[in-house]
């Protein structure tokens, strides 16, 4: 009797001690992020604060690895990593995800917001479709962060279309819808990784950039552009990406870990970009840029050539005509509401 109970009390031992094992390597992850923000940023130890938060209510089980400053490449490099499973996340650019969910880019879309309120109102509004899209592809996303307005910073004067048409204009290399909307303007864009931006203006290869002021100071292209069209052409906005696969190795009560402590602290993080943007704007000034005004005559003609690459998006099927009308109706609203506002 008991000979033929010790095999099965053998398997049962076996069984128990890899079902351990399982349990564990299931709990236990060290996340890998790569971002090309620089380290020393007030943004970079805010994450970095929420990464130890995490290892520490999870008790370890949870951890994070961060790479800053572009050592792993730039953001269509760390995608090509996390499919691989080199790496599990990076901060990414919101353009750099298209092929996850395409209607991302509605916030990308060209002089689509004409100032902060519209795009307080429309993110409160669209934000959650764009985390629920990008789940539904494969990418976890959190609280989305705040890069601001993009401005054309320039080593020439940039006032009119004609102008930036005879310009050396940068757009993300493997961006192939910047690329279309920047070619709806008759510009011949010259495609760079993020990374080599910087030796671009140096040596002349580039020399238009359009960017937020707080990522031109970041990677210190301001130093070696003399001007800045004051015209905020395009919202830019960025978020913590994590590959859905490495995020549901976890437990789900580190799961939630992991969401709640990420989703507060890129809120906090968009908050603060939101502020250090404006002064970033006026640190290009006081640094010595000079700004100029567009040629007011030719909005129009801007916006027009702007609406009609949204159509053009939407009948190659690159963006969706459910996810522009809802952009526009928010943004219709919005407008109506504040001419209400100024009427009174």
């Amino acid at each position: 009797m008991k000979l033929r109970q010790q095999p099965r009390i053998l398997l049962s031992l076996v069984i128990l001690s890899l079902g351990m094992v399982m349990s564990s390597s299931l709990a236990a992850k060290t996340l890998k992020i790569a971002t090309v923000s620089p380290d020393g940023l007030g943004s970079m130890k805010k994450m970095r604060d929420g990464m130890k938060e995490v290892a520490k209510l999870t008790e370890g089980r949870v951890k994070f690895k961060i790479y800053p400053g572009g050592v792993q490449g730039d953001d269509f490099t760390v995608l090509r990593k996390m499919r691989v499973g080199q790496l599990h996340g990076g901060i990414l650019m919101a353009s750099a995800l298209t092929r996850f969910y395409p209607d991302l880019q509605v916030y990308n879309l060209p002089l689509q917001f004409r100032n902060r309120d519209e795009v307080d109102y429309v993110r409160e509004r669209m934000d959650q479709r764009i985390i629920d899209g990008l789940y539904d592809n494969g990418v976890v996303s959190f609280s989305l962060t705040d890069m601001g307005f993009a401005y054309l910073l320039s080593k020439h004067p940039v006032r009119s279309i004609e102008e930036l048409r005879n310009s050396k204009m940068w757009i993300p290399d493997g961006d192939p819808i910047a690329a279309k909307q920047i070619q709806s303007f008759g510009i011949s864009p010259i495609p760079l990784p993020i990374v080599d931006v910087l030796a671009g203006l140096q040596t002349g290869l580039i020399d238009v950039v359009m960017v937020p002021p707080m990522v031109a100071l970041a990677l210190q292209w301001h130093n070696h552009v003399e001007y800045l069209t004051d015209i905020p052409l395009m919202y830019i906005y960025s978020m913590l990406s994590l590959d859905k696969k490495a995020f549901s190795a976890l437990s789900r009560e580190d799961q939630g870990t992991v969401r709640n402590v990420m989703d507060r602290v890129f809120k906090e993080i968009d908050a603060d970009n939101r502020a250090d943007n404006e002064k970033a704007y006026d640190a290009l000034i006081s640094q010595g840029l000079t700004k100029i005004e567009p040629d007011y005559s030719e909005l129009d003609m801007w916006r027009a050539i702007a609406e009609t690459s949204v159509n053009v998006l939407v009948a190659e099927k690159e963006l969706s005509l459910e996810s522009v009308e809802i952009l526009r109706k928010h943004l219709s609203t919005v407008r109506a509401n504040s001419t209400e506002k100024s009427g009174e």
